[in-house]
């Protein structure tokens, strides 16, 4: 079950938006009614997704995203009597995946949340293929850098230094990158 956070200072909307989460299926696993505590809470209960109000005493809702997201990337949706062009590019920028303008019905609120939740998985997925494309790029340079020390101080073919990392690293049981670092740190300028 999806467990959300609801920050809104406005007790008849929060409960609103908490009727309609708990009867559409969600968890609300936390209510906040300031920016601070809404902080406080998703550090607590580390929800799935969080519905942030943008106005809130204490701190606004878009700064509370900064921090939520800051601590602990998550979906977050900002639900706001107001659409101006700033506040969204504020909301864009602190990293928030949905907008929602009240007043706003049960049909925009779910498809808003399923949205900003997938395309959360999205953005996970990619910085995931970007991280491990910069490991390969990093082993990569260590290796040809590795082979490099072997050929200048061995006299060997770039082949032959690539075939006795390849050989020490089936001989030690670890990875090409290791054996590359353990060359680099003994034999290297």
């Amino acid at each position: 079950m999806t467990r959300v956070l609801v920050a809104e200072d406005e007790t008849l909307i929060r409960l609103d938006l908490t009727g309609l989460l708990e009867a559409a299926g969600f968890e609300v696993c936390a209510e906040a009614r300031d920016g601070e505590e809404a902080v406080r809470l998703a550090r607590e209960t580390q929800p799935d997704v969080a519905l942030l109000d943008v106005k809130m005493p204490q701190l606004d809702g878009i700064e509370a995203a900064r921090r939520i997201l800051y601590e602990r990337p998550i979906p977050i949706v900002m639900v706001t009597a107001y659409g101006e062009r700033e506040l969204v590019s504020r909301a864009v920028e602190a990293g928030v995946f949905g907008y929602l303008v009240k007043p706003f019905r049960e049909s925009d609120l779910l498809p808003a949340i399923e949205t900003a939740r997938a395309r959360h998985a999205e953005l996970a997925a990619l910085r995931e293929e970007a991280d491990s494309l910069a490991e390969a790029l990093d082993a990569r340079k260590k290796i040809e850098r590795a082979k490099g020390i072997l050929v200048q101080r061995e006299g060997l073919t770039e082949e032959e230094a690539f075939a006795r990392l390849r050989k020490a690293s089936q001989i030690s049981g670890r990875p090409l990158k290791v054996v590359a670092e353990a060359l680099i740190a003994t034999l290297g300028e």
